[in-house]
């Protein structure tokens, strides 16, 4: 009997800086060593808000997964009036408690203009302490790249996410340069 083909599906990255905050994703899903999509969209708003939503999110993993979890979160956001920091830590709570959510597998990155945080099934509700957070397959390419390009230019949160990712496609097999981006500004 073969195991079914794992799914490899992302890279997500947020970068915050200068009061701008980025949350980008690229569109690539793979079925083993098989690209079956190149646009698919992982990062969206979530709660209610001016602009379409107090907060901004990215996924990496199954998507019938993460999208759960951001209905999940989205619904956490309205229970806590757009406190995102409680929403997050809500959630992490019944994903590592509840039994059908246990089950989830994917990881969220989510920001809001006061924090970004990553979530996983373990309980791990993580602030990073310089702004820049990734996930996925490629997340530790675009992170490194991320970073190093926060430290030394003048770039903006865009333009530091954008030129990330763009690296990241350029060494990750499963990323693509395929971007959605969405952001918030101060």
């Amino acid at each position: 009997m073969t195991s079914p083909e794992r799914v490899r599906s992302t890279t997500i990255l947020s970068v915050r800086k200068g009061g701008h905050v980025v949350v980008v994703g690229d569109g690539q899903v793979s079925l083993g060593q098989t690209i079956m999509k190149h646009g698919a969209r992982k990062v969206r708003r979530l709660g209610e808000g001016p602009a379409g939503g107090s907060a901004i999110a990215g996924f990496a993993g199954s998507a019938a997964d993460g999208m759960a979890l951001f209905e999940k979160l989205d619904g956490k956001l309205r229970e806590h009036r757009g406190n995102l920091r409680r929403a997050a830590v809500e959630l992490a709570k019944d994903w590592r408690s509840d039994r059908a959510l246990r089950r989830l597998e994917a990881m969220i990155i989510v920001a809001d203009k006061d924090g970004t945080y990553l979530l996983s099934g373990s309980g791990d509700v993580i602030e990073p302490d310089d702004g820049v957070v990734a996930i996925g397959s490629g997340g530790p390419y675009a992170l490194a790249a991320a970073r190093a390009l926060v430290a030394h230019t003048d770039l903006g949160a865009r333009a530091v996410a954008e030129a990330a990712m763009q690296i990241a496609a350029q060494i990750c097999v499963y990323t693509n340069a395929s971007l959605t981006f969405e952001e918030l500004a101060p």
